[in-house]
Formats: C-alpha cells, structure tokens, sequence
C-alpha cells in the first residue's frame, strides 16, 4: 500500500464518517452549522459533498480532484474555525455531527490540519 493510497482511503473514511454523521444529526446540523456560521446555502449540501468526495478518495476515483476538493474544504473549514475562535465564540464544532457537539478549541484546527496533511499527501502522491 503506498503512502498516496492510505491518506487517500483515511481522508476519505473520515468524510464519509464526517457526511454521514450530519445527515443522522438530523435538525441539530443545521442548527450548529448556522451558530458556527456557515453560509445557508451550504448548509444542505456540506454532507453530501463529504459523502461523494469521501468515496471518490475511498476509491481513487479522478486522482487528485477529489483531493485538491478536500483541500480546499477543509481550507474553509479550518478558516471558518480560526474566525470563531478569534472572535471569542465557541459554538459546537458539528464537525462530525452529535459525535462532535464540543464546543470549538484550537485541537478541532489541529485535527484540521492533519486532514490537510493527508489531502496534500493524497493529491501529490
């Protein structure tokens, strides 16, 4: 197994996990995703892009665009989560649906940065 092929499939199960968990968070996505502050017209879509990103990553599929796409989402993210932060705020991170209702802190940037790390490593490998 190359090292390109395990970030690919890791940064992929944590999507899949990541969209899968929101859509099962039922009402409670939504409603942390607005208090994080993420714009409302991505709020319906975010979970389902994780989902397909993450199984594209999963399979290999169009190498490296699902990668650069992860990167570039968890980019936002990552940003999204410094802007709080800075602010003050701590809403719920809702990162991974109910599974992640701790309020925000600088490890959910951390965490980012590793997926950041296995997106890097999965679109250049």
């Amino acid at each position: 197994m190359t090292i390109g092929l395990a970030a690919s499939v890791l940064l992929g199960v944590a999507f899949l996990v990541a969209g899968g968990a929101k859509i099962a968070a039922g009402r409670a996505w939504p409603e942390q995703a607005r208090a994080l502050g993420a714009p409302s017209a991505s709020i319906v879509a975010v979970p389902w892009i994780e989902i397909v990103l993450g199984a594209m990553l999963c399979v290999r599929l169009a190498t490296p665009i699902p990668a650069l796409a992860a990167l570039g989402l968890l980019a936002a993210f990552t940003l999204l989560i410094v802007m709080r932060l800075a602010q003050g705020r701590r809403p719920p991170c809702a990162c991974f649906g109910s599974w992640s209702a701790r309020p925000l802190g600088w490890r959910h940037v951390a965490r980012n940065a590793a997926l950041i790390a296995l997106a890097l490593i999965a679109a250049l490998a």
